[in-house]
């Protein structure tokens, strides 16, 4: 139960901090992310803050022999960049200009009158389905 209320906890500063920095807004993101006369560079300011916080976590996860709720650390086996990689990146990178959301910023939009970020949630869930229905089969 612990484990549950402290993952809650990072959940609640994790969705606060995505509403106050205007990840929640797709105009705001999409204004970011297409340059040009209207362009808004406020999220370089949420994007210094996420490689900060993210630093300064990998600089204290290499110095612990474990996480402090868990047996070990859960790290990605995979660390190649290869062409699912960058294809998935650019993927993403079309969707969340076109839409201005992305999977966590969508999550949190819903609390607040989100149709366009549940039908986006949906949509990305079928996605996904279709996915691993298409690429997952087992060849044998």
């Amino acid at each position: 139960m612990k484990r549950f209320g402290l993952a809650a906890l990072c959940g609640v500063i994790f969705g606060l901090g995505l509403i106050s920095g205007g990840m929640t807004d797709p105009e705001t993101i999409q204004s970011f992310l297409m340059p040009g006369r209207d362009w808004n560079p406020s999220l370089m300011v949420v994007l210094g803050g996420a490689v900060c916080v993210t630093f300064a976590g990998l600089r204290l996860q290499k110095r612990m022999v474990r996480p402090w709720y868990d047996a070990r650390f859960h790290l990605p086996g995979k660390t190649r960049i290869d062409a699912h990689l960058v294809l998935g990146s650019i993927l993403f990178g079309i969707g969340w200009g076109l839409i201005g959301l992305c999977p966590g910023p969508a999550i949190a939009a819903i609390l607040f009158g989100g149709a366009k970020a549940l039908l986006f949630l949906v949509s990305m869930g079928a996605g996904i389905a279709l996915f691993h229905g298409v690429f997952s089969r087992d060849p044998g």
